[in-house]
């Protein structure tokens, strides 16, 4: 079994999520990616979320005809901040399946900042991570990236076009077709009344209308 998990805040999910988690189910021939929203995620401790409740349905409501896709509410039951070096173990513990790899899924940006992560280094010997580039991305490898006695762990496979790890693991970097599109944006343009048609699944943007969600109030 070939999992993806693709965390996030996703305030809201949006076509380019949608996007690019397809494409990386294509490219690692996974069985299924689960998008696990964050609860409170120690990076955005002072950003303004909305609620857990109003984020997961937006998901569920936008992944509902894709069987390969499915959603955990793991981070909100666990409660406190959102680690994602603990989600992994939860699920590596939870999901003793014969074989089960896990693939994690990032995005560059959040990539080249991983040290700020809780236990990155054990997070990133834990499971298989894949990098989204955007076109153009100069991939100079992990040493521009990551310190130099801990990329040295890391030699690149020409056959898996990945970086190979110690413990079995690749740190993969693919290019994936970047939508121009920032939940940022979908929010700003909510609370000015401007359409945010195309941007999300349909089905999520009459969900944030009826909720008036985004609207200062």
């Amino acid at each position: 079994m070939k999992w993806g998990l693709f965390g996030g805040t996703f305030d809201p999910i949006h076509l380019g999520h949608l996007r690019c988690a397809e494409e990386i189910l294509g490219l690692f021939d996974l069985n299924r990616i689960i998008f696990i929203p964050a609860s409170r995620p120690p990076h955005k401790l002072q950003a303004e979320i909305s609620a857990f409740q109003h984020r997961a349905e937006m998901i569920r409501i936008a992944i509902d005809d894709n069987p390969n896709f499915s959603f955990s509410p793991v981070e909100y039951e666990r409660h406190g901040l959102s680690y994602s070096v603990e989600t992994v173990d939860y699920i590596l513990n939870k999901y003793t399946l014969e074989n089960l790899e896990l693939y994690f899924i990032i995005g560059q940006d959040a990539f080249h900042v991983i040290q700020t992560w809780k236990d990155w280094e054990r997070l990133l010997l834990m499971c298989h991570f894949v990098v989204m580039t955007r076109p153009g991305y100069d991939n100079k490898g992990l040493s521009g990236i990551l310190p130099q006695e801990f990329a040295a762990k890391f030699t690149h496979d020409e056959r898996q076009l990945g970086f190979a790890g110690p413990k079995g693991n690749f740190i993969f970097f693919r290019e994936v077709t970047f939508l121009d599109i920032a939940s940022s944006r979908i929010r700003r343009w909510t609370a000015e009344g401007k359409s945010i048609h195309y941007l999300v699944p349909d089905a999520v943007r009459h969900y944030i209308l009826q909720n008036e969600l985004y609207i200062k109030k």
